[in-house]
């Protein structure tokens, strides 16, 4: 009998399974379960982008694309990043459109690292950052943000974690799972650091288009010099509720650009055309779009805080993307024991805080991007279970 263990890459072998899979699998098992456990918004993509893709069909566009994507996408692209941000990029030479910012993340991590560079990466944060890193002969190194400072990275917790081979930091606000937001002078600070030590930037940027309140999202290449050290990444599923159409995008300096292209050239050599052409239009007339999308979740976010304080579960409001994370530490419970109970006994599927990080403990993630008579049911059923504990 062959042992693939021992013909296995080391590295891939020690990573673990994304965390947020597994109540979601247990609730696809299920009858009756309100699953508020994964990203994925609940609207459909809008008609009239969902019209520009079957008709790209229907004219038969279905052949491959430029590596890089089609001239016409990525000049949208870039009008749309100077419009909502106010950042200039060079259709031709500073955007690679990707198969989703997933790809695009782990093209930035596999062009940047060499084996030992470290990455500085806030936690709690999306499952992808520390296994792509190591994927790619990198050193994760986590940064733990703290809910008495709303989740927000501060130059001093950078300045802690820098070591002689530290290169990258990664900047993923809006962030997953926390709602935490960086506003203009928490990154003009950050700046500061990423100067003085010379560092670069990967600046996740999937949950911009959801910042709550009246002061609008800043792009961190905005920030003064920070456009030569920044690789932004975004995408169309969070923004658009385009998840399955994979489509996403980096833009950053003609130099980095240039050789994750190389990747992207000999690993997927293109994104799926129906998806660019859709992309097209959703970013042409998609604006009315994200607002009505963002204002739904608006109230989704305020009914979900409200549900979490009211029932004694500490709850800080989010200022971006859809997902709250409240502190269960009251119930006694780990986190992963509160969701494997509720999900069991009431039918309610979240995620436990350690899924994004080991500071995560004491945490779980629900997300709001649902419909408001599933929150409402789930938070019935959450304050049930909380009554139950009591006894």
């Amino acid at each position: 009998m062959i042992d693939y263990r021992q013909k296995m890459n080391p590295a891939i072998l020690e990573i673990a399974p994304s965390g947020i899979r597994k109540f979601f699998d247990i609730a696809n098992e299920m009858k009756d379960v309100i699953s508020l456990s994964i990203g994925e918004p609940d609207f459909v993509t809008p008609w009239h982008v969902r019209q520009e893709g079957i008709r790209s069909l229907e004219d038969g566009k279905t052949w491959y694309s430029p590596n890089r994507g089609f001239s016409e996408l990525r000049e949208e692209i870039c009008r749309w990043l100077k419009r909502h941000y106010h950042v200039e990029y060079h259709p031709d030479t500073e955007l690679l459109v990707t198969v989703g910012g997933s790809e695009a993340i782990d093209l930035c991590f596999r062009t940047l690292l060499a084996p030992g560079d470290e990455v500085l990466i806030p936690q709690p944060s999306f499952v992808c950052y520390g296994p792509l890193t190591a994927m790619a002969g990198g050193v994760p190194v986590y940064i733990e943000t703290k809910a008495e400072n709303r989740f927000r990275l501060t130059p001093e917790e950078i300045e802690e974690k820098l070591a002689p081979r530290t290169k990258l930091l990664v900047l993923p606000f809006p962030n997953n799972p926390t709602g935490a937001v960086m506003r203009r002078a928490d990154l003009e600070a950050v700046a500061e650091v990423v100067k003085k030590h010379d560092l670069l930037v990967l600046s996740d940027e999937i949950y911009s288009e959801l910042t709550y309140g009246g002061t609008p999202h800043v792009c961190f290449s905005e920030i003064d010099g920070m456009m030569e050290r920044t690789v932004v990444v975004n995408g169309f599923s969070k923004a658009f509720a385009m998840t399955g159409w994979r489509l996403g995008y980096v833009a950053g300096p003609s130099a980095l650009v240039a050789q994750m292209t190389k990747l992207h050239q000999y690993g997927i050599m293109c994104s799926p055309t129906t998806a660019q052409y859709a992309a097209i239009e959703a970013l042409k007339n998609g604006d009315a779009d994200i607002v009505n999308m963002r204002t739904q979740y608006d109230m989704r976010r305020r009914l979900i805080v409200d549900g979490f304080n009211r029932m004694g579960l500490t709850c800080f409001e989010p200022e971006g993307a859809f997902y709250v994370f409240p502190c269960i530490r009251s119930t006694g419970l780990s986190s992963e024991e509160f969701c494997e109970r509720l999900i069991y006994q009431e039918h309610v599927a979240v995620v436990p805080g350690p899924a994004f990080g080991a500071c995560g403990e004491g945490f779980v993630r629900v997300s709001y991007s649902y419909s408001i008579k599933h929150i409402t049911e789930a938070l019935r059923r959450i304050e049930h279970f909380l009554e139950g504990l009591q006894k």
